[in-house]
């Protein structure tokens, strides 16, 4: 007789049971994080490619296409350069009123008495604005300078403040300016880089490169550091009996390998920004050693510049070279001026401070005057100042601490009014009072120099609209003619 066929008979091999209704959500909703993913992803790797895009449309018209950013690394002293305090000299070897709000500084609440100023002052061009004589060249061009006296910060330390003036916020990980400028207007020059960071030193301000890093938006937007010295772009020319041409098939054979790789890794930004360092560092070996040699200047302008005085020297070359860079058409140059801290002067504020006054003084003057003369400043916004100011009270006898609670910061050229002063601290250079600007407010102006409007310059993060003034700020209409 024959057997009749079992439903097991019938099962297919290595079947599986049915999924209950707690793995098919689970299942589901892996799925779909997977696709909000692959669209973040995508997103990312299409905000990485514009960058060599040529120069994109500001929201609205801005006369500054470019920005140097003088930045004095360690907080300068703004009561004993730009922004004057008699009052300061009156109390001299007294605390503090009990009238002025007491504040917190990196060592706790100061009691340390008053000191005071030892510097002298004066009205300079038409606008009388005084400036102090550690900087009687750039006083020369006082009618250029808005001397904004009121701009206040979050950090009371050098990471933070750092961190702050470069990216908005006192913690690490966001774009910094430089990246959300050349993010916004591309760039107008693809044989150089659009950001260019130059310091005067070895030595890095405190937090590194991310101050010039682009935080969560692609690498492509980060600064480029050039060295400090005679050769500031290392490794351009190729080694003895490499040919262009030669050189030139390397890098096709590198290019196809680093695009293969990254096809299966469309959300590495690090790796886009890879390809296309390589594919400028080519274009740069035609173009960019003619645009870092200051041999082509003449013996006037370098002197103009100062680097023929050692004291001059490194933050003279730096200075040129901005020039040179705006010429060419680079979005944001930034200059550092004692890299590492070195205007921090909790000790022998007269030393410190006369020495590197000294050393950028001559320099900025030069720039100045050489944008002008080459009809450059109205369309190059220059920004100086550091991540804070210091305190009208004295630390270890003849030093001042850290003040973000108000302190000076100047700007001219970009359609800037100048010969102006904005802003107010109060008698004793503690707080910003009148038109207060905290940096997010100066970020706004700085961004609306350049038609630049600070609340629609969005970079998506995570599903997440970004801006660079994390949704706050306001621009400084008093800023501009």
């Amino acid at each position: 007789m024959t057997n009749q066929p079992t439903a097991s008979d019938f099962r297919l091999p290595h079947a599986r049971p049915a999924q209950s209704r707690r793995d098919f959500l689970q299942r589901a909703g892996g799925g779909f994080g997977a696709l909000a993913l692959s669209a973040m992803l995508a997103e990312e790797a299409a905000a990485g490619a514009i960058i060599e895009e040529s120069a994109r449309k500001p929201h609205a018209f801005g006369k500054a296409k470019s920005v140097i950013f003088l930045f004095m690394d360690g907080g300068p002293s703004h009561i004993d350069t730009f922004d004057p305090k008699p009052v300061v000299n009156e109390y001299a070897g007294k605390p503090l009123p009990s009238t002025v709000k007491r504040v917190i500084t990196p060592m706790g609440v100061s009691e340390n008495p008053l000191l005071a100023c030892q510097r002298t002052w004066k009205q300079y061009g038409e606008s009388g604005i005084p400036i102090s004589d550690w900087y009687p060249h750039v006083a020369q061009y006082a009618d250029d300078l808005c001397v904004i006296r009121s701009v206040w910060g979050d950090s009371l330390n050098h990471v933070g403040g750092v961190a702050q003036m470069n990216t908005g916020s006192i913690l690490g990980g966001r774009p910094c300016m430089g990246s959300w400028v050349t993010y916004g207007l591309g760039t107008e020059n693809r044989n150089l880089p659009s950001f260019v960071v130059l310091l005067d030193s070895d030595r890095e301000p405190p937090g590194g490169n991310r101050v010039w890093n682009t935080g969560f938006m692609p690498a492509t937007f980060q600064g480029t550091k050039f060295q400090p010295g005679r050769d500031p772009i290392l490794h351009l020319n190729s080694p003895d009996g490499i040919t262009a041409q030669r050189q030139s098939k390397k890098l096709e054979f590198i290019d196809r390998l680093n695009r293969h790789h990254a096809e299966i890794r469309p959300g590495d930004s690090e790796l886009e920004a890879r390809i296309k360092s390589y594919e400028l560092a080519f274009r740069m070996q035609a173009h960019a050693p003619e645009a870092v040699d200051l041999t082509q200047e003449t013996a006037e302008t370098q002197e103009l510049y100062g680097l023929n005085d050692k004291a001059t020297e490194a933050f003279g070359r730096n200075c040129l070279l901005a020039r040179r860079m705006v010429e060419r058409g680079v979005r944001f140059i930034q200059l550092y001026s004692g890299s590492g801290s070195k205007w921090d002067a909790h000790s022998k504020l007269e030393q410190n401070h006369s020495g590197l006054c000294k050393s950028t003084d001559k320099p900025i003057a030069a720039l100045l005057m050489d944008l002008k003369q080459r009809g450059l400043l109205e369309e190059t916004l220059i920004v100086w100042g550091g991540e804070f100011g210091r305190t009208p009270m004295s630390e270890k006898g003849d030093g001042r601490d850290h003040n973000p609670y108000g302190f000076t910061m100047w700007l001219a050229g970009g359609g800037v009014q100048g010969g102006k002063i904005v802003g107010s601290t109060d008698d004793f250079g503690m707080h910003a009072v009148d038109d207060r600007l905290h940096i997010h407010d100066f970020h706004a102006t700085i961004l609306a120099a350049l038609g630049l409007d600070h609340t629609r310059l969005i970079y998506r993060h995570q599903g997440r609209p970004e801006r660079p003034t994390l949704n706050e700020g306001y621009v400084c209409e008093k800023v501009f003619a």
